[in-house]
């Protein structure tokens, strides 16, 4: 039995032939939900060592409205920028070190605008 989802009309089936048919280059949708997304976002920037041997680390936050692949997302370009490890799961990202000036910067620029810095 067919999966309705991946079945195609006529009349969709016809279109993919035709040149005239084919989509403009794909926008930039992605970034722009996202940046979208963290306009709303309430975050705290937070410096941590306890349960880490000593090392810091620095933690974002107060995501509500990112789901997992968009944190996941950003999550790797904080840490692309910091030049550093980290994660990000469970509504927070988490990246190695003390980069909390750094990290508050490059949101900034992605456009957080309610973003503070707490704890240590």
């Amino acid at each position: 039995m067919a999966n309705p989802k991946n079945t195609l009309n006529w009349d969709e089936f016809r279109a993919m032939g035709n040149p005239d048919n084919v989509p403009d280059d794909p926008t930039e949708k992605d970034d722009a939900d996202i940046e979208d997304y963290l306009s709303k976002e309430v975050l705290r920037v937070h410096i941590d060592k306890k349960n880490r041997g000593g090392k810091t680390a620095t933690i974002v936050k107060g995501f509500e409205y990112l789901n997992e692949d968009e944190l996941k997302e950003l999550g790797k370009f904080l840490k692309a920028k910091c030049g550093v490890g980290g994660s990000a799961k469970n509504n927070e990202i988490i990246i190695q070190g003390d980069h909390r000036d750094k990290v508050i910067e490059l949101l900034s620029k992605k456009g957080v605008t309610n973003l503070k810095k707490s704890g240590g």
